[in-house]
């Protein structure tokens, strides 16, 4: 995908003229700051991320809105203070339209403020914190994801639906850890008999096994993305705890599972979407998806993939003027397009409201792994943060 550098010019000149000419002159093309962590045990996520918005981009021709596309890449480092650099040369060298992306929720609390204040439009496709969804809502700011406290809650509701009286719970010691925890317990009916919170970059849990196995819970609920997830899960499985149910979020899916194998089967995970769900739009991303990267999508995917069509579907409505901020906004959050989870629509917040699923790790006939869905937990579901939000 490229971009007519006169084109560029051209665009770039009709943003000088006075603001209402700019506001009618159509876009000659579009440019997107995709964020997506590449270095490190968590670019397996990253990767996710990036794939499905690409696919997304190749479902659309290579356009968005009409409009010829192009994506500048910035690996944030799992580094804030790189991430924001990154950012900020995106927005003033590179004169990107939207900063789309943000696996980590502690790299969208850095580059939030930069983008927003530059009056261009931010959507995360993964990172959703409750920080941003109450008072901090942003008219600059959407999500294709969820809020963080949410869908932990669907666990917390699983496990109070299951029967289990007391759970040990373990996350990371981050913002969306912290979040974690919140949403579980927002749900949560029994005993928390005790909460650990260890370092984003840890990797030997033996120590916290140990205090598990002590414990004797009915259940763990635990929140470790990427790497932090497939060591655990491994030694979860070896020190011999699976007979204690393993209830998760964004630890057993199909970013992780190609190293945990196995040692997941069987394991709960809690998501608004799961690679078999049955309706046309997500058939045609799954198996696209896997014909071309030849690997399965987990969310990070979908949810990018739905970022794109989103995109398109806003510039489409505005005609490609990129340059009326007010009307863009307000086809953002009209969503007029078919999510892989099937309808979608944004609330007063602009993060989604959905449906959400326990799904449970399941081998393919093919012999890899994916999520399933078990069940429906919640339905158009609000999040908590929603009527907090001050714009209507």
């Amino acid at each position: 995908m490229t971009i007519d550098r006169r084109g560029l010019l051209a665009a770039t000149t009709a943003l000088a003229l006075p603001p209402l000419h700019g506001a009618r002159a159509q876009a000659s093309s579009v440019k997107i700051g995709l964020v997506a962590v590449q270095t490190g045990p968590q670019a397996a996520l990253g990767t996710q991320l990036r794939d499905g918005f690409l696919l997304g981009l190749k479902h659309l021709d290579g356009k968005l809105g009409g409009l010829p596309a192009e994506v500048v890449h910035i690996d944030d480092e799992l580094r804030p203070e790189v991430a924001v650099t990154k950012v900020r040369a995106a927005l003033e060298r590179d004169k990107v339209d939207m900063i789309v992306g943000v696996v980590f929720s502690n790299i969208l609390a850095a580059i939030i403020r930069p983008v927003t204040e530059a009056n261009t439009f931010l959507i995360s496709t993964n990172a959703g914190p409750s920080t941003f969804a109450g008072r901090g809502c942003n008219p600059f700011f959407f999500t294709t994801s969820y809020n963080n406290d949410q869908v932990h809650s669907v666990m917390g509701q699983a496990a109070t639906d299951q029967g289990f009286r007391r759970v040990f719970v373990m996350t990371p010691n981050y913002q969306a850890g912290r979040d974690a925890v919140a949403g579980f317990k927002s749900r949560f009916k029994g005993e928390v008999v005790d909460e650990v919170f260890v370092p984003l970059t840890q990797l030997d849990f033996s120590a916290e096994l140990a205090k598990i196995a002590a414990a004797k819970p009915d259940a763990l609920f635990t929140f470790m993305p990427g790497g932090l997830g497939v060591n655990l899960v491994r030694q979860y499985r070896q020190a011999g705890l699976a007979n204690i149910p393993f209830l998760s979020t964004f630890t057993v899916d199909e970013a992780t599972l190609p190293a945990q194998q196995d040692a997941a089967l069987g394991f709960y995970a809690a998501a608004p979407w799961a690679p078999n769900m049955d309706n046309p739009q997500n058939k045609r991303f799954v198996d696209d998806f896997i014909a071309s990267m030849n690997y399965i999508p987990a969310t990070y995917a979908a949810q990018s993939y739905d970022a794109a069509m989103l995109i398109d579907s806003a510039i489409r409505k505005v005609g490609g003027r990129l340059a009326d901020k007010d009307a863009l906004r307000t086809a953002i959050r009209a969503a007029e397009f078919r999510s892989v989870r099937g309808g979608f629509k944004f609330g007063v917040n602009h993060y989604p409201v959905q449906d959400f699923w326990l799904c449970q790790v399941a081998k393919r006939p093919d012999g890899r792994f994916w999520t399933e869905t078990v069940r429906k937990v919640l339905s158009n579901d609000v999040d908590p943060w929603a009527a907090e939000c001050r714009m209507r």
